[in-house]
């Protein structure tokens, strides 16, 4: 088997995420107990007990989200049960999550970092008025037409007939009309707090680029994917400069799933809560092996 480990992106947090981890995994507990020292305040309690209405902020989903999926490692990695990893790969957020379980970068710096995307990204969304949207069952030639009509962009390009837009608010709610006027059948505003994955998040790509400037990147121990591309990357100055570029560029996520495959990954294990990444890969090719893991049960399985 050559697996593939992915984690997942914002947008997957929920209320509880973790708890049965932090209760019977004593490598896991550790994991949050670190997070809360690096932080300064609970993360834990916050994953556990909500309220879902802060878990669900930028600054705070980023790093839950980072600190529950290398939590999963460890436990598997405690049980004995991860084999050899071959590849990582991770939704936008879950990039860095990747870069750390390949050792690009040590738990507490890679926290860090999230922290401060995380922050930055809030601090763009709260100054700017953005939106997001989904499109539904179109090819992407169709949608960056669309995107070119109403000066909005494309964020996500999750599995075929899955494509995020993002943009500036008012342009999206014209894009979402326009859409449906061109036989666009499935376009889904989304409940999100601002425009992610595209220029709006200018002010937080510039300060994040300034802020990993001083941090010390190592190439990756196993093979790893950036969302800008949908390609291996393993030098860590272009590691540290896609991470940058992803702040305002679209995650090309399918891309990066056809490519791990094509590299020779034969099964994907998807650590994070949800199951969001297992139902994109089901959509882009049922073939796939694919399991998710999200709290202490799933390690039996």
């Amino acid at each position: 088997m050559a697996l593939a480990l992915l984690f997942a992106g914002q947008g997957a947090q929920k209320v509880g995420m973790g708890r049965s981890l932090y209760e019977q995994s004593p490598a896991a507990r550790a994991r949050f107990d670190e997070a809360d020292q690096v932080l300064g305040y609970s993360l834990t309690k916050l994953c556990f007990e909500g309220p879902e209405s802060e878990l669900t902020q930028t600054k705070h989903c980023q790093p839950a989200l980072f600190v529950h999926g290398l939590a999963l490692v460890d436990a598997l990695r405690e049980q004995g049960k991860l084999p050899n990893v071959q590849f990582a790969l991770g939704l936008s957020l879950g990039e860095l999550t990747a870069y750390a379980a390949a050792g690009v970068f040590d738990f507490a710096t890679g926290l860090k970092i999230v922290a401060e995307r995380g922050r930055l990204m809030q601090q763009a969304c709260e100054q700017t008025a953005g939106a997001m949207a989904a499109v539904i069952g179109e090819e992407r030639g169709r949608v960056a037409e669309l995107c070119r009509e109403f000066d909005v962009e494309a964020a996500n390009f999750n599995a075929p007939g899955q494509i995020i837009i993002s943009g500036e608010k008012e342009k999206i709610a014209t894009a979402v009309a326009g859409a449906k006027e061109r036989g666009m059948k499935k376009v889904i505003p989304l409940n999100v707090a601002g425009a992610y994955h595209s220029r709006l998040m200018e002010s937080a790509r510039a300060a994040f680029a300034a802020y990993l400037d001083g941090v010390a990147f190592a190439a990756p121990k196993f093979t790893v994917f950036t969302n800008t591309t949908g390609q291996v990357i393993s030098e860590p100055a272009a590691l540290k400069a896609a991470l940058v570029k992803q702040v305002v560029s679209s995650v090309l996520w399918e891309d990066c799933m056809r490519s791990a495959a094509a590299a020779g990954a034969t099964e994907f294990w998807e650590l994070g809560p949800g199951g969001v990444l297992a139902g994109l890969a089901r959509r882009t090719d049922k073939n796939w092996a694919i399991k998710s893991f999200t709290e202490f049960s799933d390690l039996a399985a």
